[in-house]
Order: structure tokens, then sequence, then C-alpha cells
């Protein structure tokens, strides 16, 4: 039988949600029909556009510009603020409401989801009529739109919800990738950046169906077993399952912009620290243990970069987990000016499992320490996570 699955994902989802909201409250303006942006706070260099307005998209605005930019192009743009708690509870309503149709659902991200739907035939005669029907129904009841894609699989449904915005309903089946698929520039495949597409482009592959009808062992000496993953998007294979079990948290993650850019490595670990500390405790308040851990930054010239290790060993502790995160710093980070910079945990278990040493005994010592870890988190929760800091912060606040 073959699988059937929907990727649902809110359009515009920070701009509709902040409509949604100021709505709801009086306001007399829907923020989606007029030049507007979801944007940071200005005077303390947060300013860069998080989210723009069909209106303003029109007008040249970009995400990620900065809001001084933003206003050059348009003097009467309307700018707003995130409000990421809003966020979070509109996205756990429209969870809520999509899990009535199946179990089988994996939220992707705050405002997008798959929803395995294979064997449902019985439940529903009409699968595309369903679609419709859960699109139409966040509308009516929260006020903003979705785009719903449906696939034999997760790589063809995310695809043929991006085909067009908003309010859409699309298909790509396994029969349509020829057809729909392979038609689309190469940018456009899932999981192609620039950089990968700029080689991709100079290597005479400017469409998806160029790369699906290549061999794929060019794909392979050029990047490597990524190689191989681009070859097989391409030709819209995906054996992933939609996995419910990592719906709920699915990362722990914290990002902080820079009040002024920085190279310095000494300010840039301090700043490592302290988020490792964030990150940390969410963790074990949680009772969880990770196994992948990711540094993210963007450069003076916002250009993005990110590394990943994945653990043999699931760790929770402070130390350990700084220790992988500037390992990754060094490996990701070419000492250019750092403008934004952050830490992610994801691949979470909630067992703690140690390898085993011939001389002394690990378990004992790994206690003691998450002992150690739990009293000082107790001690933080309670008073802030400023009344216990190692002594390299405490060094830099006194010369501050």
């Amino acid at each position: 039988m073959s699988r059937i699955i929907f990727h649902i994902d809110v359009n515009n989802a920070f701009l509709s949600w902040t409509a949604v909201k100021l709505l709801n409250s009086g306001y007399p303006i829907d923020i989606r029909e007029i030049p507007s942006i979801i944007g940071g706070d200005e005077s303390i260099r947060h300013g860069i556009v998080l989210a723009k307005s069909p209106v303003a998209k029109k007008m040249g605005i970009h995400t990620a510009e900065t809001i001084y930019m933003a206003r050059k192009k348009c003097p009467n743009l309307k700018v707003f603020p995130a409000d990421m708690s809003y966020y979070k509870e509109m996205s756990t309503k429209m969870i809520d409401y999509i899990s009535n149709y199946s179990p089988d659902l994996e939220q992707f991200s705050i405002d997008e989801c798959f929803l395995d739907l294979t064997g449902t035939h019985y439940l529903y005669d009409d699968i595309i009529e369903l679609a419709y029907k859960i699109k139409d129904e966040i509308y009516s009841k929260f006020g903003f739109t979705v785009n719903v894609g449906i696939g034999n699989n997760k790589l063809c449904a995310k695809m043929a919800s991006d085909f067009e915005k908003p309010n859409k309903v699309h298909t790509l089946f396994d029969y349509e990738i020829e057809a729909k698929l392979w038609p689309l520039p190469i940018d456009s495949l899932f999981m192609v950046g620039e950089k990968t597409a700029f080689k991709l482009k100079k290597m005479g592959f400017y469409t998806i169906g160029d790369v699906a009808k290549c061999d794929p062992k060019r794909l392979v000496k050029e990047f490597k077993l990524f190689g191989k993953d681009i070859y097989e998007r391409a030709n819209g294979i995906d054996d992933s399952l939609v996995d419910s079990t990592i719906s709920q948290n699915k990362s722990i993650s914290v990002s902080w912009t820079l009040e002024k850019d920085t190279d310095d490595i000494s300010e840039i670990k301090r700043i490592l620290l302290r988020q490792v500390d964030e990150v940390g405790r969410s963790l074990r308040r949680e009772k969880l243990y990770t196994t992948v851990i990711a540094i993210t930054f963007k450069t003076y010239d916002f250009i993005n970069f990110s590394k990943q290790v994945t653990l043999d060993f699931p760790i929770n502790s402070n130390d350990d987990i700084y220790d992988d995160v500037i390992q990754l710093l060094y490996k990701a980070w070419n000492f250019e000016k750092i403008r934004n910079i952050g830490i992610r945990l994801s691949g979470f278990t909630n067992k703690r499992v140690s390898q085993n040493s011939l001389f002394e005994s690990i378990d004992n010592k790994v206690d003691d320490h998450e002992k150690i870890q739990a009293v000082l988190d107790s001690i933080k929760d309670k008073y802030g996570s400023h009344i216990i800091q190692p002594a390299s912060l405490l060094e830099k606040d006194k010369k501050s």
C-alpha cells in the first residue's frame, strides 16, 4: 500500500499570527494587507526583518535585511515586534487540532508538521477533499491560512506544499514527479542551499530533472555521501517515517543577536558558556540527554553558518556540552566578525549510557557529577542564573 503523507505549513507564520493577535485585540487593520514586517528591537541592534507581508515583499523587502534598509525601500512601513509565546500558543492549537485526524503526527517546526494518513481510506473517502477540509477549518477556527502538500513520502509532501502559496492544496504523488518536480530550478530542492546550488549549476545542473537523470557517481564524487542524498531527493525518494515520538522536545535552542559585531574569541566563549547553561538547564529540567549538538552563527555580512556533531554517548552536563560546542566553533568559524550566535540540542533520549572503563567506576563519577549539577540548577532556578557563575564570567564582569 502506498503511503499518504500530508505536510501542513502555516503561510507566513509570524506575520499571520501577529495579525490574528492584533485583530482579536481590536486593531483596525489586517497587517497582512499593508506594508508591514515583524522585526527585532532596532535600538539594541536586533533590527532585522523576521517576516514580511505580501505588500512589503512586492516593494523589495527581504527577510534578514536590516529594518533600516527596509524603511528606505518603504518609508510608511509598519514594524511589529515578535511574540514567541503567542506563536507557540497558536502552534499548539493548530497541532492539537490536526492530531484529531491521525495520531501519526510529526511536528517539523513551530509552523509545520507531517501527518501520516496511510491506511485511513476506511475513514476518509477522498484524501484531497480531507486536505481542503483541514485547510479551511484551520482558517475558520484560528484565522490564519496554511498550505497542505500531499505525497507518498515526507519529501514529496513538503515539496508540494511549497508549489504555490498561500492557502493552497497541492499533490506530488510518485507518478507526478517527472511532470511537477523535475522542471523546478535546482535551488528549490529541499536541503539544497545556495552554496550547493551554485556548485551544481557549475556542473551543468540547472533543474531538479537535470540532477535526477544524471549519473549519481558524479554527485558522490563532488559531494561525497550528500551527493547520494541529492540524487535521491531529485528522484522523489524518501523512506523516512513520520515519527510522532520526536514531536515533543524536538530541539532545545538559544540564539542571541549581539549588541556589537565581534571576533573576540574570549567574548564569544563567554557568550557560549552562558548559552550552554541555558540550554543545559532546560535539558535537565526535562530529564533528557542529548546526542546531537549544533552551533549556528551569522557573520557581520549576514552569512549563516552551522556545524553539528552526533555523539557516541548521550550527555546533559554543562561541561560536556560546552566542550563539544567549542570544538564545533573552531571547526565552523573562520574568525570573521559575528553578529548572531546560538546553540541547538536535539536527538534526545531519557536514558544515560556510559562507556565502561577498566580502571574506574564511570557510573559513580557520573552520578556524583549529576547530583552536583542538580543542586546548582535548583539554586539558579530559585535565585536566578546570575547567582552562580563560572570564574571566567565573573572576571569579565569585574572588568566591565
